[in-house]
């Protein structure tokens, strides 16, 4: 096994070749992008000053190398933060444009996350897709959930079932749920299909017998408003998140697929501000979840704290930090934090809320990825322990 860090021997151990997967770099995370970006740049640039004479030459060398510098930028940030791993990736997030920006999307989408919805759970207002499965059978769809009753307007949740899923044999099956939630800001269901690559990370556990076949539920937990720090919150006189998670997805998942209904087949995570939504609504509702996974966590509001128009009520009842000392728990909890050391802070947060727990009679455990940060590297690298550890209790 690669070294691991816990402060908790729950943490599983991963297969070795699992362990070096999630690690590896896409090949659009690889540094020599932006060295090579950078220093076609200055060489650029060098070429600009010394074409001073030639006015035409000089302006077309400096637009140049404006360009290459502005992209080494951004491709440097993206090496950082591991969210564009491939060029389907990449074709993903594109297709949340318009026009032409779409377009490319599209043409760069090689389609091996490729979605077809069950009956009419197709896009809306986009073409049908011929149904896509993964040579290994897993299968991914597509689900529009809206409630307008919450002030949530149609979005995309992705739903990955695990191969065998449509097998005659298994007609009769029910499996365990892990519902994921994305980032805030800027975040959406994508991002654990791309730079999450939970798909990918779900099949190598199954086809390893590491894990049970489940199923992993990806929620749009946006609002329609992906640049707003929502937190999953009940936002007075806007969108009731929370109520929206836990009235309205959980119950079309169970409706619509072989689902294990009840507390002890579900898992709540997510990473960063989908992070504290898994701790913070999984706490909140105990009867629809046993098992929470917080990636990259956080136990309070900070600067969002204001989405709840100053109601102090409001503001305790949605801090963790506050509130889970003195929690009852009519029911049990297991919660797995997943940090990598190199954000102290999140180690620090982590350790806090597994102490919390702890006192409070509640299983936690501690996971540290040795070398990242605040990232979807962190996130990608720790999701095999999150899954490993919801198997374990959902089969306990």
């Amino acid at each position: 096994m690669l070294p691991w860090t816990a402060v908790d021997p729950k943490v599983p151990d991963i297969p070795d070749d699992i362990s070096r997967h999630v690690r590896d770099l896409g090949p659009l995370e690889s540094p020599l992008i932006w060295w090579t970006l950078a220093a076609w740049g200055v060489v650029l640039l060098t070429v600009a000053v010394c074409l001073s004479h030639r006015r035409r030459l000089r302006r077309w060398s400096a637009a140049a190398a404006v360009c290459c510098l502005l992209l080494a930028g951004v491709t440097a940030v993206n090496s950082y933060v591991g969210f564009v791993r491939t060029g389907h990736d990449l074709g993903r997030l594109l297709q949340r444009g318009t026009g032409a920006i779409n377009a490319l999307g599209v043409l760069l989408d090689d389609g091996s996350t490729g979605t077809d919805g069950p009956g009419d759970a197709r896009q809306p207002g986009g073409k049908d897709r011929a149904p896509r499965t993964d040579p290994s059978g897993m299968r991914i769809d597509q689900l529009n959930i809206a409630d307008p009753a919450h002030g949530i307007p149609a979005g995309k949740t992705f739903v990955v079932l695990p191969p065998g899923y449509g097998a005659p044999a298994n007609a009769g099956r029910r499996y365990p749920v892990v519902y994921l939630i994305h980032g805030y800001p800027y975040g959406g269901p994508e991002d654990w299909l791309t730079a999450g690559d939970a798909p990918t990370t779900l099949r190598m556990l199954i086809e390893q017998h590491v894990v049970a076949p489940m199923i992993v539920v990806s929620v749009d937990m946006t609002a329609g408003k992906p640049s707003q720090d929502w937190e999953c919150l009940n936002v007075p006189r806007g969108p009731q998140l929370e109520s929206y998670l836990s009235q309205t997805v959980v119950p079309t998942i169970d409706q619509q697929y072989r689902t294990v209904a009840n507390r002890n087949g579900r898992a709540l995570g997510g990473m960063s501000g989908g992070a504290f939504c898994a701790l913070n609504v999984g706490l909140h509702h105990l009867d629809q979840f046993a098992t929470l996974l917080s990636t990259l966590p956080y136990d309070s509001l900070t600067d969002d704290a204001g989405l709840l128009g100053g109601d102090q009520a409001a503001l305790r009842a949605n801090t963790p930090r506050t509130y889970l000392p003195t929690m009852p728990f009519p029911q049990p909890v297991a919660v797995m934090l997943a940090v990598g050391t190199g954000a102290p802070t999140d180690v620090a947060t982590a350790r806090r809320i597994a102490s919390a727990l702890q006192a409070r009679g509640q299983e936690a455990a501690v996971h540290s990825e040795h070398g990242f940060n605040h990232t979807w590297h962190t996130a990608r690298a720790t999701l095999p322990y999150l899954l490993v550890f919801a198997d374990q209790h959902f089969h306990r």
